[in-house]
């Protein structure tokens, strides 16, 4: 799963190098928001940034983190790839609204409650796959996950799904490829915690 995250100046850079194509109004818009965009981490009820669609063109935007539940269950902030288009909560916005969730790391908690962070190696930025719905207050994103690959398996069997950086056009704009996307395995990640030394699988 995964419950926190965390960007910084480095994930604001590179999402401003994915929006500098857009035409001029719109690219102004997203520069706003990424320059919204302080270090720290981001938790399920937050409002985060976020890549989306607009006018067949990615933009940034900041949305709140979380699907609100129903008669008084817990903020829905994940959901499984194998399963999603299953469900009527999911299924039409897994189909017309999908974005992805930038950050520079995302944290996960070991069965003995021990945190590790995990990066990539090759780019300072991670891009999860996810997508939003409207409510009243505005919209709301949740971040897919899927079984856990090699680097991930000591820690938890689930993570979230990771997307190449030219996977994200296809992601958001090409709904006739994202069923096959949702079986996809992420790229191996870099370990790190507390109480180990770095590990790189």
């Amino acid at each position: 799963m995964c419950g926190r995250y965390y960007v910084d100046d480095d994930t604001a850079r590179e999402i401003e190098k994915l929006v500098l194509q857009m035409d001029e109004k719109q690219r102004q818009e997203s520069i706003r928001a990424v320059r919204r965009i302080g270090a720290g981490d981001i938790y399920p009820g937050r409002e985060a940034p976020v890549l989306s669609e607009k006018a067949g063109t990615v933009c940034c935007n900041w949305q709140h983190w979380g699907f609100p539940g129903f008669q008084g269950k817990p903020l829905i902030f994940n959901a499984r790839c194998e399963s999603a288009l299953e469900k009527p909560m999911f299924r039409d916005s897994i189909l017309h609204r999908r974005i992805v969730i930038p950050a520079a790391w995302f944290y996960e908690w070991n069965p003995k409650k021990e945190k590790n962070t995990f990066r990539r190696k090759d780019i300072p930025i991670l891009f999860m796959a996810g997508f939003c719905r409207h409510y009243e207050d505005g919209e709301h994103f949740v971040i897919l996950t899927t079984a856990a690959n090699a680097s991930m398996e000591p820690v938890h069997d689930r993570m979230p799904m990771i997307l190449e950086r030219e996977e994200i056009t296809d992601w958001m704009l090409d709904d006739t490829r994202t069923e096959a996307m949702l079986h996809k395995i992420p790229c191996l990640l870099e370990r790190q915690s507390d109480y180990e030394q770095m590990s790189l699988f």
